[in-house]
């Protein structure tokens, strides 16, 4: 392999069965006991395991990352980035393929990963480099800075199983970025931490990937991605459909396989089991007369509609949507449920197929393309399902205020607003 590359990865592919825990024999006795129970089963009149019971999550992976590189893994929900991050963080083995990581690897993959929950905060920086292979003196030279930054110094001593999620975001990602890992591997779990500490952290990515560390950046945020990332990956199913210039990369994500008509429907293998009793059939932008449409008018109210179907009744279920620009910038979140009354009318769902929609004002958005992101979950217990880039639609502020004047206006929204102009005496 060249010296000159940090990762290099070829043909790996990652299978799981479908509907059952993975089964991991630790020892000869597991191995043993396991295949006496599958046999014990199909003795009685059980069916093996077939083709038909497993699914792909990756399928012959292959790239190769040069030292000091930032490469961003961009697709959606279900594409297997999480999964490639993983096998490559030998979280869990590949199925088939092979790859290989030259230098110290930090991974930041979910939150608290690599904590001990019985140790302090202060012990799993220790024992996160120590894992990284560096010397005591060197993670002590680094220990000040990791504290400050992950903003935790007076719980520093306390088990952090008594951490907040938050607390434990903080304190992971202080210990990845800073304990100098030759190669950062970071996950989508930038998402749990709040705004500011989202901007920090991105932050001392920027500085990471600078410094000619190897960077591995899985992210739904298309600005963080083409701020941080030279070049990115489009996985599509477990499959690389694409390497190219991250703005390049970003395009043909965002345009990919979306709907041009202004309605989305959901094939039942892009639906995973982990939604279930919660099944997607439809979402459509309505235009002012009801007619589905992929373009608005600024001027119009236009009506956003999502149809689904409950197998079973779900309580505490909310239904709603992400707007966002098309380089991922958020413009605004909606759910059926944030008007209280209607919280208390539907509290619980029985099970049957429902339609939650809403208007979305004139008068709001300023031209340009959209996308949403469907989303459905009972706050704080669980997420059903989430499809973040769901639908796409196009807004025509032909006629809207100021549009007498000929520059364009930057910014997603453009308001109406009620101006008084008066004389002082």
């Amino acid at each position: 392999m060249d010296k000159d590359t940090a990762i290099i990865v070829e043909g790996i592919g990652k299978r799981y069965r479908i509907g059952a825990a993975q089964e991991r024999s630790d020892t000869l006795r597991d191995l043993v006991v396991g295949s006496a129970r599958r046999v014990g089963s199909i003795l009685r009149g059980g069916k093996a395991r077939t083709g038909s019971d497993t699914i792909w999550a990756l399928k012959d992976v292959s790239f190769d990352v040069k030292r000091g590189q930032a490469l961003g893994i961009i697709g959606r929900n279900g594409a297997g980035k999480s999964t490639l991050l993983k096998v490559l963080s030998r979280v869990t083995d590949p199925t088939e393929g092979y790859g290989e990581l030259r230098g110290r690897v930090g991974s930041l993959l979910e939150v608290g990963t690599g904590f001990h929950p019985e140790l302090t905060g202060r012990e799993n920086i220790f024992l996160n480099g120590a894992i990284l292979g560096m010397h005591r003196r060197e993670i002590a030279r680094r220990f000040d800075e990791i504290v400050d930054f992950s903003e935790v110094s007076q719980f520093i001593d306390t088990p952090v199983k008594r951490y907040s999620s938050g607390m434990y975001l903080r304190l992971a990602f202080a210990v990845a970025a800073h304990l100098e890992p030759e190669i950062l591997v970071v996950d989508e779990v930038l998402a749990v931490g709040d705004a500011d500490f989202q901007r920090k952290c991105l932050g001392k990515m920027g500085d990471v990937a600078q410094s000619g560390r190897t960077v591995l950046f899985v992210s739904h945020n298309m600005s963080a991605i083409q701020r941080l990332t030279q070049e990115s990956i489009v996985l599509d199913k477990g499959r690389v459909l694409l390497r190219a210039p991250s703005a390049e990369a970003v395009d043909f994500y965002l345009n990919r396989g979306l709907s041009k008509l202004g309605e989305r429907f959901w094939e039942a293998d892009e639906v995973p089991l982990t939604a279930k009793p919660f099944v997607p059939l439809a979402m459509r932008i309505l235009d002012k007369n009801g007619n589905v449409s992929d373009a608005v008018r600024s001027v119009d109210e236009f009506t956003v509609e999502v149809e689904y179907r409950l197998d079973e009744a779900i309580t505490g279920l909310r239904v709603g949507y992400y707007l966002n620009t098309t380089r991922g910038e958020p413009v605004f979140t909606s759910f059926d449920t944030d008007d209280a009354a209607l919280f208390n009318e539907y509290t619980s769902r029985p099970a049957g197929t429902y339609l939650s929609r809403c208007t979305i004002p004139a008068h709001t958005l300023n031209e340009g393309r959209f996308f949403l992101g469907l989303n459905a979950s009972a706050y704080r217990i669980k997420r059903y399902f989430q499809d973040d880039q769901a639908l796409s639609f196009s807004v025509d502020a032909a006629g809207s205020a100021g549009t007498h004047w000929p520059e364009p206006r930057p910014g997603p929204l453009r308001p109406q607003l009620d101006w008084e102009i008066s004389k002082k005496a």
